[in-house]
């Protein structure tokens, strides 16, 4: 028996799911149902753990041979489709980018960008959470009431624990009890 190290492993899988992918690209707007395209899927991974685990690898390579020769035209058109979208998001991403003062310089009123043509990083903090209910001196001040339903949901969070005070006080005794005669 051949052990083969996790590493080399996932290598494997990475591999495979990327050939396989290239092939069986479809995406769920070509089936006219979910069910449809959640048996493609199913079908699609089963393909890609029999041959990571050298099962019946003969016969699915042979499915894959077929399926890409019968399907080529579709199969190029979901890749280019896929570089559209690719180039599209990257268009996008480009026309967001996010400028702070530490990724930017200023000279003669024109601003450059970073040393690498990257996106730059944030740095700082973000926005803050406001707390829910307010704030300020309105917020400090507390009622009888406020006391007593603080009073009131910590006895129930206890219970709702499963302990009681009595059940830290009586263990609290006995632990006391039990050192005075050691």
């Amino acid at each position: 028996m051949v052990l083969v190290s996790n590493s080399s492993h996932q290598n494997k899988e990475i591999h495979i799911r990327r050939r396989i992918s290239e092939i069986y690209n479809k995406r769920e707007e070509d089936f006219p149902s979910l069910k449809d395209y959640n048996d493609y899927l199913e079908e699609v991974e089963c393909m890609v753990f029999d041959l990571v685990d050298g099962i019946n690898v003969e016969a699915i390579e042979e499915k894959i041979k077929k399926y890409s020769q019968e399907n080529a035209e579709q199969i190029m058109i979901n890749r280019a489709r896929k570089a559209e979208d690719l180039t599209a998001a990257l268009a996008a991403c480009k026309a967001q980018q996010p400028q702070t003062d530490a990724d930017t310089s200023t000279k003669n009123g024109t601003t450059s960008g970073t040393a690498y043509s990257q996106a730059p990083r944030p740095t700082g903090m973000g926005p803050q959470p406001v707390p829910i209910g307010g704030g300020g001196a309105d917020h400090q001040r507390y009622s009888m009431e406020d006391e007593a339903m603080m009073r009131l949901k910590a006895e129930r969070a206890t219970r709702a624990g499963g302990f009681s005070l009595e059940i830290s006080k009586k263990r609290a005794l006995e632990e006391a009890f039990a050192s005075i005669w050691v």
